[in-house]
């Protein structure tokens, strides 16, 4: 992937054709959000009509498959063959794209050509005008769809061409049935496999005007003709994963009614309650829309995944019910890094539900999830990210049960599948009894989910499971840290290290490590970044060390990961390894350096454009390390709430914590020049730490830092550090 920019600039967001935007409301947040930005490059942000955190998502899908078409949707391309009711947003694996509705002027029409001059999104709307002279208008509610056809009024036809066939990347369609019921409704099923192994769609799309022809094309295909009137065509599309009953019931309880302003009024009005729940204030009109932009693109995910009765699919394949709203879509290798622990501070009400989520899931299938989708697990990615996950929602105190917590995290972390039996065995996973490589990734992760574990069997007081996990935490160090190299290396089952031995050379998916290089892989230990300083030999080798991965050039190779992009020396903001790194000075006694770094990130690797994004956007991950960055704050450790301080963006920015309490982040004198934090307060009272505990944010509060342009000892005291 390339490291710079196209520099392509998105024309401001305009209106385009009759269809007009409701009036703005009073803090309209939406307006600041740009869902252009990511989707050329290597983004894979999904563009289309959804509501926050909404099993919906429905836009466009394009007719070009690849890995930039992840989403289905990529700015360089301009044929649509079908617009989808479910979609992904960010991943490197294309899937879903289920239950393709395209409206068309002549029966033999697959494809459509269009052009970005006429098309037009904000959050929870998506139009565009065809070649073929259709205005098409998408807006959705968490389970259902509502799409509006504006068709030329000279048009002898009016159609619509029903695919379930149609799909994204990976996904192909195993068994489908479609049915008309009475004049206006459709109704189906469509089974897939693909990244979900085992996907259930079942769906009711119920038309405003009687279908006067079916044309069927085999089993998977129609075209449904409707009379001309004069007035646009519309059509409601509810899904369920459990069945068509279910698939009706979302309608007629989300969708009643025909009126599509209102649904879309009532879209952006979803959306508004989200966004503005974190206030900012700044002059930057760039810096808002990039802000904007990528809090929007945090809460694509994770994805509603129950009906109105509370039915839902499990990972069992059986239908369940719970007390709780379950949820899919959890890309938990990239979020536990920022995207939950933004969660927790903005989204404290959902908490609850996803842990319920996760405990239900490890029922189901035997352990915590890893890369979960629609009610399959993947098994996508390294190591066991669901335990940091749940871990940390339980030290916050949202889950009901920690000891069923640390029993599902125990189970997982004990499990003898993935290479956890090498890692029972040996202590570390040797890389010549390990067939699927990556062991240096693999092993590192299942360090950092043990000190998960570790801390929260010791808030428990549970000693025999802390003395255990965190005995294993600390393989990092016995194994893989070769004390002569200063690199996490392989290791064979001898106790060797793998030679020979080049840090900058990688092979995708062959190697020792997961869409990185030896450099990008020290400083994956961020449960005990006190520990690894110690095994530098102290803050200052530790310093010089990470000094250098912001400086050293080599050649990656040929078979280098696609992933490995937004590079500074080896420092790769691109892929998510790389996201908590720059925090790793604060806790070496140079915060002045973390400051920098953040500031130059936050200004070289995110722009307002299409090819906005340095990577993937992972199902919010990037955006909700921009989020946290430009507040000035960081969750390093996976599990246990302690947000490093970096350089603050925003002159100020006040976020809802949930229960009506606020906490509002001030930085007097703040400057592209004035980066550095010289002192603080907490409530008007001095505070030294560069770091704040989650505790005192959502109690809520005023923290103030003062701002200046050089470095300065605040938080260098080794007390004050985290």
């Amino acid at each position: 992937m390339k490291q710079m920019f196209l520099g392509l600039m998105l024309p401001l967001i305009a209106v385009v054709g009759t269809w007009a935007c409701p009036e703005p409301v009073a803090r309209d947040y939406t307006q600041y959000v740009n869902p252009f930005i990511g989707t050329g490059g290597h983004g894979h942000v999904f563009l289309g009509a959804n509501v926050p955190f909404g099993h919906i998502q429905a836009g466009p899908t394009q007719k070009k498959q690849g890995w930039d078409w992840c989403s289905g949707y990529h700015y360089s391309d301009s044929i649509i063959i079908g617009f989808g009711q479910l979609h992904l947003s960010g991943t490197g694996i294309g899937d879903l794209g289920d239950i393709a509705l395209l409206p068309v002027t002549k029966s033999d029409v697959r494809e459509v050509k269009f052009s970005h001059k006429a098309e037009y999104a904000t959050p929870g709307y998506y139009a565009v005008t065809l070649a073929n002279g259709v205005r098409v208008e998408l807006t959705a509610t968490q389970r259902t769809a509502f799409h509006r056809y504006t068709f030329p009024a000279d048009a002898r036809q009016e159609q619509v061409v029903v695919d379930l066939a149609q799909g994204v990347g990976w996904d192909k369609m195993t068994a489908c049935t479609l049915q008309q019921e009475g004049q206006n409704t459709i109704v189906g099923s469509r089974f897939s496999t693909g990244w979900a192994k085992d996907q259930r769609v079942f769906f009711v799309a119920e038309f405003s005007q009687p279908i006067t022809h079916r044309t069927k094309e085999g089993d998977s295909l129609s075209v449904l003709s409707f009379e001309p009137t004069g007035q646009p065509l519309m059509v409601k599309v509810g899904i369920s994963s459990v069945s068509i009953d279910n698939a009706r019931l979302n309608l007629q309880q989300e969708s009643p009614g025909w009126n599509f302003k209102t649904m879309v009024i009532e879209a952006k009005s979803a959306w508004n309650k989200e966004l503005e729940k974190v206030a900012i204030r700044t002059a930057n009109a760039t810096d808002k829309r990039i802000f904007y932009t990528s809090l929007y693109h945090t809460m694509t995910a994770p994805s509603v995944f129950n009906d109105v009765n509370g039915e839902y699919r499990g990972a069992d394949g059986k239908t369940h019910r719970g007390d709780f709203t379950p949820y899919t879509t959890f890309s938990l290798w990239d979020t536990y890094r920022a995207a939950h622990p933004l969660m927790t501070l903005i989204h404290p009400e959902k908490q609850r539900d996803i842990a319920e989520t996760m405990l239900h899931i490890a029922q189901q299938q035997g352990r915590l999830p890893v890369w979960f989708l629609e009610g399959n697990e993947t098994d996508c990615m390294v190591g066991n990210p669901g335990v940091p996950v749940i871990v940390d929602i339980a030290l916050k105190g949202f889950a009901v049960d920690k000891r069923a917590v640390l029993e599902a995290a125990k189970k997982t972390q004990l499990n003898g599948d993935r290479g956890l039996d090498l890692l029972k065995k040996y202590g570390y996973l040797p890389f010549d009894l390990d067939p699927t490589n990556e062991t240096v990734a693999k092993g590192l992760e299942y360090a950092l989910a043990d000190g998960s574990i570790a801390k929260l069997a010791k808030a428990l007081k549970d000693e025999k499971d802390y003395q255990y996990f965190h005995k294993r935490s600390q393989s990092y160090r016995d194994f893989y840290f070769d004390k002569k190299t200063k690199f996490m290396r392989g290791v064979d089952s001898k106790g060797h290290f793998r030679e020979p031995f080049d840090p900058f050379k990688v092979i995708h998916r062959a190697d020792d490590y997961t869409e990185g290089t030896a450099w990008q892989y020290i400083w994956l230990v961020p449960h005990d970044v006190r520990g690894l300083i110690s095994a530098f030999g102290g803050d200052k080798p530790f310093v010089n060390k990470l000094d250098s991965l912001f400086i050293v050039k080599g050649d990656m190779g040929k078979d280098a990961s696609p992933d490995i992009t937004g590079l500074i020396g080896q420092y790769a903001h691109g892929n998510e390894p790389s996201h908590h790194i720059i925090y790793l000075y604060d806790y070496a006694g140079q915060p002045w350096k973390t400051a920098s770094r953040v500031r130059e990130v936050l200004k070289t690797m995110y722009h307002d454009n299409i090819d906005g994004l340095s990577g993937n956007e992972d199902v919010g991950q990037m955006s909700a390390w921009y989020v946290l960055s430009a507040l000035g704050l960081y969750q390093v450790e996976p599990a246990g709430g302690r947000y490093v301080f970096g350089s603050p963006l925003f002159h100020e920015a006040t976020l809802q914590v949930g229960e009506g309490k606020t906490f509002q982040i001030v930085a007097h004198n703040n400057s592209a020049e004035n980066m550095y934090i010289q002192r603080a307060t907490l409530n008007g009272k001095p505070y030294s730490r560069a770091y704040i505990d989650f505790k005192d944010i959502v109690r809520g509060g005023k923290l103030e830092f003062f701002m200046g342009n050089k470095p300065s000892n605040f938080g260098v005291k080794p007390s004050d550090r985290p």
